[in-house]
């Protein structure tokens, strides 16, 4: 039996060292990342701090509008909550949307904001998925060694094999020789064959074309009413559309229709060139057709009338692309899920385009046509114009392309909160000076210095050596609060505010708590007559349930804070929650390990007057803490009650 005694403690012994060692670890490591990021990154040893502290830039963003219209209130405030929800995605704390005037939105951000974050929150994020009705090389020179090749075939598989990218739409163009087939869904798929024609007809009619379709073989009567001619040229290989190659024969019956084609736009994509476009957003009237290019300018197109909105995208994610043994691959891509009616709309139209001919493999010419091609248009740019191999049934798409995963996420956060209904320009960006400063935040620090001596002082006081307990497990929850800190300014952008710094203060009262409440647990099992090694664990199991329901409470108070406050305290939840964890953390991982230890010290365990476990004392007090400032107190320490003698006889 005493063996087996001796085989727990030397196990909890173990145990506890294992414990705090891996704790010293975790401590490294996360210094040693933090190194990294100062030595390789933009990241700071010292905490990034909010706009009331450290002040930051202030931007004004003016709404875009034609032909003297006005903004509606309706239109401002849905456009400030959007830009809310993307600010907030992109990890920066404390910021300030306001509205200036029912015309202006007003950006106070802390820092100074990189234009791509600028770019994230102001741009119109539209994205549309239109048919391609022609396609031809966006530059008058075509890039050398191009052959073309269309821009791909819509499948729903995961993965990807050697004849296709399953499970995402590639960013491809006509322009490409080395484009392979591709796809824009999450089911299996099948690869559709290379080089199929791009024509809606091959029976010529006597005008050289039927009505409303394309040819890519010369027109013996020239172009004639709804046709265009493409001549081939020397190499067999069709030429750029001639500008007056084409007019519509009549109304269109569709968005494939290439009626929706008029005489005006046709021109206007002859004579497009995509490396002379403008910085200027192009118009995407989603209920008539435009003329867009591809993002790297290679490509050129025609397309037709919105048939899928960006309205209807769900969820929107970024990340690498996997294979379909589950291998994660290189490949950047942004994971699309349509809700709603999105789902049956993008279901109908990849049945509708599966009975359409696939755009030609062999050359980046595709004359006005139908076609089995989906262009994906990002505020008017074309990112990808796949094809479909089979039907969509589970509204479920992906992109992949030439983006980084930075320029992923921050394309995805913005299709998931939605396009702002108005764009805007930033008309004045100022900087700004901060709101406190850093004499409040020199005050909040002594306030919090205060609250910390108070404590280390009552600790002494009241636990003697104990307090070292106290005091390291203060210091161990400070450090890793501070890395945690350093570290989210890095990777997420978090800024630290004067309510965070007030949450900070809170959390000395919290770690303070919970070492009370252990070391009276364990003081009661003295009392009761156990040694301490026992009541050290007799109080654990009793003091962590108490513990547990009250940092608990605090959790709950910091996720309601942080979900139904504003901006402003929010900061406070955050590092309130932030240290309710870290507290469990060093309590679990500190406070215990390195007490079970103490406890097989002869200084400890001998009960001396300065260990803080005066055992004969205690003994002799026999008074039992049970918690909320009550005690149990012996029937023969409690003072009589008047009129009532000792032995319960009544008092002559």
């Amino acid at each position: 039996m005493a063996d087996r005694g001796a085989a727990r403690a030397a196990k909890a012994k173990d145990a506890a060292k294992r414990t705090l060692i891996a704790l010293f670890v975790m401590g490294a490591a996360l210094t040693a990342v933090l190194g990294f990021g100062v030595a390789r990154s933009d990241a700071t040893w010292a905490p990034r701090l909010g706009l009331d502290l450290q002040g930051g830039t202030q931007f004004i963003l003016e709404p875009v509008v034609e032909g003297g219209q006005r903004v509606s209130s309706q239109q401002l405030d849905q456009a400030r909550d959007i830009i809310v929800q993307r600010i907030d995605a992109q990890g920066t704390s404390g910021a300030e949307v306001t509205t200036l005037g029912g015309e202006n939105i007003v950006v106070a951000m802390a820092g100074r904001p990189t234009e791509a974050q600028r770019q994230a929150i102001t741009s119109a994020s539209q994205m549309q998925f239109r048919p391609v009705l022609a396609t031809a090389p966006g530059t008058t020179e075509p890039a050398p060694g191009s052959t073309g090749s269309s821009s791909g075939s819509a499948t729903s598989g995961s993965g990807s094999s050697s004849s296709s990218t399953s499970g995402s739409t590639t960013r491809s163009n006509p322009s490409a020789s080395n484009a392979s087939p591709t796809s824009a869904s999450r089911d299996e798929a099948r690869t559709a064959p290379a080089g199929s024609a791009a024509t809606t007809s091959t029976t010529p009619s006597g005008s050289g074309s039927s009505s409303g379709s394309a040819s890519s073989t010369p027109s013996s009567g020239g172009s004639a009413s709804g046709s265009a001619s493409s001549a081939p040229s020397a190499t067999g290989e069709p030429t750029a559309p001639a500008q007056d190659g084409w007019t519509p024969s009549g109304k269109p019956d569709g968005p494939t229709d290439p009626n929706n084609i008029s005489t005006g736009l046709y021109r206007e994509f002859t004579e497009l060139d995509c490396a002379q476009r403008s910085d200027e957003r192009p118009a995407t009237d989603p209920k008539k057709a435009i003329t867009a290019c591809s993002e790297d300018g290679a490509t050129k197109y025609v397309l037709g009338p919105q048939m899928v909105a960006g309205a209807d995208i769900k969820d929107a994610s970024a990340g690498y692309q996997t294979t379909q043994q589950g291998q994660v691959t290189n490949t950047v891509e942004i994971q699309l899920t349509f809700g709603g009616d999105g789902v049956q709309r993008y279901a109908q139209v990849s049945r509708d385009l599966l009975a359409l001919p696939s755009l030609s493999q062999a050359s980046p010419i595709n004359p006005p046509g139908s076609y089995n091609a989906l262009a994906t248009v990002y505020d008017g740019t074309v990112l990808v114009a796949p094809g479909f191999n089979e039907a969509i049934p589970n509204g479920t798409a992906s992109i992949t392309g030439n983006f980084t995963i930075e320029e992923a996420r921050a394309l995805a956060q913005s299709l998931k909160f939605g396009a702002l209904p108005i764009t805007f320009e930033t008309n004045q960006a100022v900087t700004i000076s901060p709101t406190l400063g850093s004499e409040q935040l020199r005050y909040g620090i002594i306030a919090g210095l205060i609250g910390l001596l108070l404590v280390i002082v009552y600790s002494v006081a009241q636990y003697r050596a104990l307090a070292l307990v106290t005091i390291g497990s203060m210091v161990v929850a400070f450090a890793f609060t501070y890395l945690f800190i350093a570290l989210l300014a890095w990777g997420y952008n978090f800024r630290l505010d004067m309510a965070g710094v007030t949450g900070l203060i809170i959390a000395i009262g919290v770690t303070a708590d919970s070492f009370i409440v252990y070391f009276e647990r364990v003081r009661d099992e003295l009392r009761e007559g156990r040694n301490l090694r026992a009541a050290v664990e007799a109080g654990w199991a009793r003091a962590k349930r108490t513990i547990l329901v009250a940092d608990g409470v605090n959790f709950i108070a910091a996720i309601v804070l942080y979900v139904l406050a504003s901006s402003g305290v929010r900061g406070f939840a955050f590092t309130l929650g932030l240290t309710t964890a870290i507290d469990l953390a060093v309590f679990w991982l500190f406070t215990h390990p390195l007490l079970t230890l103490l406890a097989r010290r002869t200084f400890f365990a001998s009960g001396h007057p300065w260990s803080g476990f005066e055992v004969e004392s205690l003994h002799n007090a026999g008074v039992r803490y049970r918690g909320r400032g009550q005690f149990d107190v012996p029937e023969e320490r409690k003072p009589a009650r008047p009129g009532v003698t000792s032995d319960g006889g009544a008092v002559v």
